[in-house]
């Protein structure tokens, strides 16, 4: 495994040097403005992701405020109360993609962001205060608690919401392949935990976040090979 100096540099050299690629790298927001999100708003980030997964994201985009408005926007309490009556009015609801199992999701990640909640204070602070040394159990936390949120759904959410973050794109595995990190995509945890641990080697290296060392990652493969 290459040190993170070595693969930034294959990175600034494909995307025009070190100026052109920090300027494609996003800043993740500060843990303590993201503890202070309200709870609708990660209701609403996990709903637009998981509406989005198998669909086509201009029809979730283009379809958004009658989601909002159809979901009393995504007030948690309110939708982890939805009962039967409810199920029927949004499957009724032309404003929406009308698909059972993503909208009974909905209902269950409100119970979910309510229990996170009570646990540790609210949701933002549980999603903003995970250590990034073990981002993987978050991943892991929200796959099996959450609903449809396992694999990318989980993690392009929490990158959506500004979270300091990896996400296992295709471009991301190419280079974690290369690497050695993994030899396949990695879905088992133990080749989870492998790719914690490189980001754990390659954040100690560089003194960057997940977001940065994934983005780097990423722009360190030819779009063409990957």
């Amino acid at each position: 495994m290459q040190d993170f100096d070595a693969i930034y540099r294959i990175a600034a050299d494909r995307h025009g040097g070190p100026a052109a690629l920090e300027a494609r790298l996003t800043r993740p927001v500060p843990a303590a403005e993201l503890a202070e999100v309200p709870a609708d708003r990660w209701l609403a980030a996990m709903t637009k992701c998981l509406f989005q997964a198998g669909f086509n994201w201009s029809v979730i985009e283009n379809k958004w405020p009658g989601f909002e408005t159809a979901f009393d926007g995504f007030d948690v309490a309110r939708v982890a109360f939805y009962h039967d009556g409810d199920m029927d009015r949004l499957l009724a609801d032309k404003g929406i993609v009308r698909n059972a199992a993503k909208i009974k999701a909905v209902i269950e990640n409100a119970r979910f962001l309510q229990d996170l909640a009570q646990e540790h204070g609210s949701a933002g602070a549980a999603f903003a205060n995970w250590p990034n040394a073990d981002y993987v159990d978050l991943l892991q936390l929200i796959a099996k608690r959450g609903s449809r949120l396992g694999a990318v759904t989980g993690q392009r959410m929490l990158r959506s919401m500004g979270r300091d973050s990896f996400i296992l794109s295709p471009d991301v595995t190419a280079r974690l392949i290369s690497e050695g990190v993994v030899d396949r995509p990695p879905s088992a945890q133990r080749d989870m935990r492998a790719v914690q641990d490189a980001f754990n080697i390659w954040s100690a290296q560089s003194g960057r976040g997940l977001t940065a060392i994934s983005q780097t990652l990423a722009f360190s493969i030819d779009p063409a090979s990957a």
